[in-house]
């Protein structure tokens, strides 16, 4: 069997066929972890993984990061237990709108992912898309000046302002990544750890910058955003049943696309955990809570 890696049109992401995930040999496992590194994003069309298999395949790239204790995939989903449509005033309906914005997973938390793959179970009839930007191309693309004026600065991330700002406030500890711990302190400028290729690490969840006003902050890091996610650099992906993707949190920006939240929209998620010596960041506030998720200057 020879996987065949179709590049997309895009700087990053490739479409692989040739076989289906559950049957591939160590060699072609080998060619996917390359591709992996090589591509930051790889698309797997139509292959219907049980929830045992996604999770086997998520392995592959390294540690299961539990969302919840002890389930290693969650469904990413505006379905309810029973199977009726969320509402607005419901928390994981809020998070799904605020998950519209660019973002990282998990650099809210202490160790941030390494990577997310994401399973489509059901899809509505338009909309509901996934899009996908290249961090790496981004830093390239910044002109020297830029480069320069971010090579030592850091922000704080935290899942508390970014849903505060997209107007959703959460309470301490009431889901997951609104913990109390403390917004970790991570550098805008990524170094990849297998690559050696220099990434954007920004996203809705970056707020606050060590040495700078929060307005000034606010500004360079909305302007770094803007500029990153724009063509060539970025991908849609329309989903169809049966597709699952993998991508590199470390140098890879996503974010849904809106729908009709009245049709269902049903996937399934597995994360793999960063390894602590590249993902655990700089520092942390040690005071973030709900009531006060941008803690005053003394705090640093």
């Amino acid at each position: 069997m020879n996987l065949l890696f179709t590049p997309l049109d895009s700087t990053l992401g490739a479409r692989v066929t040739g076989g289906r995930i559950a049957d591939f040999t160590e060699t072609e496992w080998t060619q996917v972890i390359d591709g992996f590194h090589t591509y930051a994003a790889l698309v797997f069309p139509d292959q219907h993984l049980t929830p045992e298999e996604h999770v086997a395949f998520g392995k592959r790239f390294g540690e299961i990061e539990c969302l919840r204790p002890g389930q290693p995939y969650v469904a990413v989903s505006n379905l309810t237990p029973d199977g009726k449509i969320m509402t607005p005033k419901e928390k994981r309906y809020q998070t799904l709108r605020g998950n519209e914005g660019w973002h990282t997973d998990s650099t809210y938390m202490p160790i941030s992912a390494k990577a997310s793959a994401l399973a489509a179970e059901v899809v509505p009839a338009e909309g509901g898309e996934t899009e996908f930007a290249d961090m790496r191309a981004a830093y390239d693309a910044l002109d020297a000046d830029t480069q320069a004026e971010i090579a030592d600065l850091a922000a704080y991330h935290s899942l508390y302002q970014s849903q505060a700002k997209a107007g959703f406030v959460f309470k301490t500890g009431e889901a997951y990544g609104y913990h109390t711990d403390g917004a970790p302190l991570r550098p805008l400028v990524k170094v990849h750890p297998v690559t050696g290729r220099k990434a954007l690490f920004i996203g809705r969840h970056a707020y606050r910058i060590p040495g700078m006003s929060d307005a000034d902050a606010a500004a360079l890091l909305d302007d770094l955003l803007t500029a990153a996610c724009q063509a060539p650099r970025t991908y849609l992906h329309r989903w169809q049943p049966g597709d699952i993707m993998v991508w590199d949190n470390r140098c890879v920006l996503h974010r849904a696309c809106p729908y009709d939240y009245q049709q269902p929209r049903v996937m399934r998620h597995v994360r793999i955990a960063g390894e602590p010596q590249t993902e655990c960041g700089i520092g942390a506030i040690a005071d973030e809570r709900a009531d006060g998720y941008a803690p005053s200057p003394a705090a640093h």
